[in-house]
């Protein structure tokens, strides 16, 4: 990764003049700023640096749905696939709490509720800047895997088996769950270590510029191409190349692909000779890639081309006495960093840690650990602090025989479709008997326990509750929540 040098750069997007304008003026004496007012002038912007910001700013809520989070969301998912190592901090006026969680599980590091004096934000990016580089220092490193769980293991023995072989490498796992630490230490450990290790996120750059990132182009094969340029292959020629989120990759560039892994040969966009590269390809995904395969999505030569090795990169969520460890791990790293005490979790909180899913894995339950050490250096976290920083709404829970995650309003809408093409149907009766059903079940199979039924549910304790009130469904003993 890159050095920083003179001024970092962060990004701000607003769709606000006013607010962009002030920012770019205050913050410029420390920063290189670059503005944008939307996801898609993002997108044109990173397309014209040579590197990735190290830090942004972004409002929740941007053009075409201004009033709403999701393009927020998806902004931050785009800016941490293209480059996992930048530091976001949301500045929204969209500060519902239930917002601000989930942009903290996507990967934001900070949630700033609008307005905000200029010099508490840039005191803040000052702060997630020397996170940022001392998270890059460390990675220089041994960069060894946490964790002493049987899937870790496992984890570690297919990275030590594999290293060394030369064919590709398929990664599969969840967003935040480590697939870039894999690929890494597959480079690190295999004899091609002093060689070249790089990376392109396939959703991160626009699909007419894939092919000439992966193998060059030769002056004037485009508009803009002024000069020639070599590409990743032939950049990390005996080397090793990491295809992040391969799903992506245009169908019509997989076929090039294929030649590449077969015998090593592709061309230069705009020439018509034949180059060699050696590179080992990794790649990696968080799609079904077989789901994909059966949706004509992807080839199935490359898939079975590139999946020779296979390697499931485990959610958090699997590895329950792996959370402690990276807890240590994490709050030494950053309390060491920030030169403060760590702080402490009591037993009640504790039981928390263990119990919550981490959805947004390793990624979320880093950052959880960074703002718990900002907040509270040197002292013992409860239980309601600690819940503060986690979106709980986003957990799910495994019970054999019901659907895993099912979003509770979607159950109900689907059977407002359904009944409303009937006919001689009370709908709202219908409904409330379905529903209290719902209810009922979840509260026999979670034996009573409001917490567990609402995760159940996809819906808060405090619904729950006022639903059981309304139909006089008897509950465990807990006191309503306040």
């Amino acid at each position: 990764m890159e050095t920083p040098r003179g001024k970092p750069d962060l990004l701000i997007v607003d769709d606000d003049p006013l607010i962009s304008d002030t920012l770019n003026f205050v913050l410029g004496r420390d920063f290189s700023v670059y503005v944008a007012e939307s996801r898609a002038q993002v997108k044109s912007l990173l397309r014209q640096l040579d590197n990735p910001p190290q830090l942004a700013l972004i409002d929740l809520g941007l053009p075409p749905t201004p009033h709403r989070p999701d393009e927020g969301f998806k902004l931050i998912n785009e800016l941490i696939a293209y480059s996992p190592s930048i530091k976001i901090l949301v500045l929204s006026g969209q500060n519902d709490e239930t917002n601000a969680r989930h942009a903290r599980t996507l990967g934001a590091l900070e949630f700033i509720a609008k307005p905000c004096e200029p010099e508490k934000i840039k005191a803040l990016l000052l702060k997630s800047l020397q996170i940022r580089d001392a998270e890059i220092s460390a990675q220089s490193g041994d960069g060894g895997m946490v964790g002493k769980s049987l899937p870790v293991e496992k984890l570690r023995q297919q990275i030590t088996q594999y290293a060394n072989a030369p064919f590709p490498v398929l990664i599969e796992g969840e967003s935040g769950s480590g697939k870039e630490l894999i690929a890494s230490a597959l480079h690190r450990q295999s004899q091609r270590a002093s060689k070249p290790f790089l990376a392109l996120n396939c959703a991160a750059i626009s699909p007419n510029l894939v092919e000439p990132t992966l193998f060059g182009y030769s002056k004037g094969a485009f508009t803009g191409a002024t000069t020639s340029r070599s590409g990743y292959f032939e950049d990390g020629k005996d080397g090793s190349l990491l295809l992040d989120e391969i799903g992506e990759l245009p169908l019509e560039l997989q076929a090039k692909l294929l030649r590449v892994l077969e015998n090593g040969e592709y061309q230069r966009v705009g020439e018509t000779q034949s180059r060699v590269s050696n590179a080992r390809v990794i790649a990696a995904t968080n799609r079904d890639m077989r789901q994909e395969l059966r949706n004509g999505r992807f080839r199935a030569d490359l898939y079975h081309r590139l999946s020779v090795f296979t390697i499931n990169a485990p959610p958090l969520r699997d590895l329950n006495e792996d959370k402690c460890l990276l807890l240590d791990h994490f709050r030494d790293f950053y309390s060491h960093q920030a030169a403060v005490k760590a702080f402490d979790l009591d037993t009640r909180a504790m039981a928390l840690w263990l119990e919550y899913s981490f959805p947004g894995n390793v990624r979320e339950l880093r950052n959880i650990v960074i703002r718990l050490t900002t907040k509270y250096a040197g002292r013992q976290v409860n239980a309601e602090q600690l819940q503060a920083e986690l979106d709980m709404e986003s957990m799910e829970i495994d019970l054999p025989g019901l659907p895993i995650g099912q979003d509770f309003k979607s159950v109900l809408e689907a059977a407002k479709k359904h009944l409303q093409a009937q006919k001689n149907f009370n709908l709202d009766l219908t409904l409330q008997q379905w529903e209290k059903g719902y209810v009922e079940a979840a509260l026999l199979i979670t034996q009573g326990n409001l917490s567990q039924a609402a995760k159940l549910l996809g819906i808060h304790r405090t619904t729950l509750y006022s639903r059981m009130q309304n139909y006089g469904t008897p509950g465990d003993p807990e006191s309503p929540p306040q």
